[in-house]
């Protein structure tokens, strides 16, 4: 149970992970790998590509530490992280981005709001005033906005 939950928290503390890494990592210190995600261009594979490498390594590491000597909880850690990373994939490179052509046809007004939320995180071109930030948690004025038209 304590794994199970172990898990389920991490996955949860990820999405304020992913908004501070968001703001003030990739819209700050390294805007250089994060830039051309903003930028309109018709290349499949982007300098922001990198960030799945580097986020990939903690996951990596607590899988590594959480099987020495035995499973322990560094392991349901790592996995948290994964599972928020898979989530993250799916939502931004296929359901946002549709980098890949899996869910075209939505209807489901949770992924209309997350999709308008990030659609108005790439209003803007530069690094500075972002907003939206986070991913899974869109806040609710765009779900509103969503429902009004």
């Amino acid at each position: 149970m304590i794994f199970a939950l172990t898990t389920f928290v991490t996955f949860i503390i990820m999405e304020g992970v992913t908004w501070c890494t968001h703001r003030f990592i990739m819209h700050g210190l390294l805007w250089n790998l994060h830039e051309d995600h903003h930028q309109p261009h018709d290349n499949f594979f982007e300098k922001n590509d990198i960030f799945f490498i580097i986020f990939s390594i903690p996951s990596i590491l607590l899988f590594y530490f959480g099987v020495d000597g035995g499973l322990n909880i560094l392991f349901f850690i790592g996995l948290g992280i994964l599972l928020y990373g898979i989530a993250y994939f799916l939502v931004h490179d296929v359901l946002i981005h549709r980098r890949f052509k899996w869910f075209d046809k939505t209807s489901n007004p949770y992924l209309k709001g997350l999709r308008k939320g990030h659609k108005m995180h790439h209003k803007h071109l530069g690094k500075e005033h972002g907003e939206c930030f986070g991913m899974l948690y869109v806040p609710l004025k765009y779900f509103k906005a969503h429902q009004t038209v």
